[in-house]
């Protein structure tokens, strides 16, 4: 709750709290006395309620969590620098421009690129995987704790709050982790929908290496 919330808050409770030791502590209840305690009831509650407005209008930011993991960059050597170049451009972009903290591109079965913090092992494709390649939509986990099906993502960093699974056509995935919960906002996803649509193009020129996701 901010400043000006809490500022509310604490106005509406005080008043409430001299309406009602007025009230009691009054020799004689008098029809006055009565409508003026009603009234000043009212406005007591009056500030509580723009407490509580305030604070749903302006929620309070998820706050950063503190990952651990060494911070890097990792390309697929046998990519053509013409393609190195334009992964290390577009995830360096991602992770100053969005609130990603590790971005992974997968194609045929292969890890293209890991940047950002992190982590370790080979990426296997799971349910959630899956269902972005057939509906060709990205998914976005605003809460990865709270997925059954995290384990599929165990090769990004430990403890990763949030990811955004953007499908790259039929064959390739680009993984963007955030700091926080629900850190990913909408231009971030266009962002990241566009890039992929790029990509796609310089991918799918490349050899085909036999793999399927």
């Amino acid at each position: 709750m901010g400043r000006p919330a809490l500022a509310c808050l604490g106005v509406g409770l005080l008043a409430l709290l001299l309406s009602l030791i007025n009230q009691f502590s009054a020799a004689e209840l008098t029809p006055p006395l009565v409508r003026a305690s009603v009234l000043a009831s009212l406005l007591a509650v009056g500030f509580l309620l723009v407490a509580t407005l305030w604070t749903r209008a302006v929620p309070r930011a998820p706050e950063r969590v503190e990952l651990e993991g060494p911070q890097g960059l990792e390309l697929d050597d046998s990519l053509p620098e013409a393609l190195k170049l334009e992964l290390a451009w577009g995830s360096q972009l991602l992770l100053t421009a969005t609130p990603g903290a590790t971005v992974l591109v997968l194609w045929q079965q292969r890890t293209l690129l890991r940047r950002g913090l992190l982590g370790s092992g080979s990426v296997l494709v799971g349910p959630i995987g899956q269902r972005a390649l057939a509906t060709g939509k990205a998914i976005s986990l605003v809460n990865l704790a709270l997925y059954p099906g995290r384990d599929e993502f165990a090769a990004l960093p430990a403890g990763l709050p949030a990811l955004v699974v953007q499908p790259i056509g039929d064959e390739g995935l680009l993984l963007l982790g955030g700091w926080s919960p629900r850190c990913f906002s909408r231009s971030d996803e266009l962002w990241l929908e566009g890039w992929a649509r790029k990509l796609r193009t310089s991918l799918e020129a490349l050899p085909d290496e036999g793999g399927s996701l």
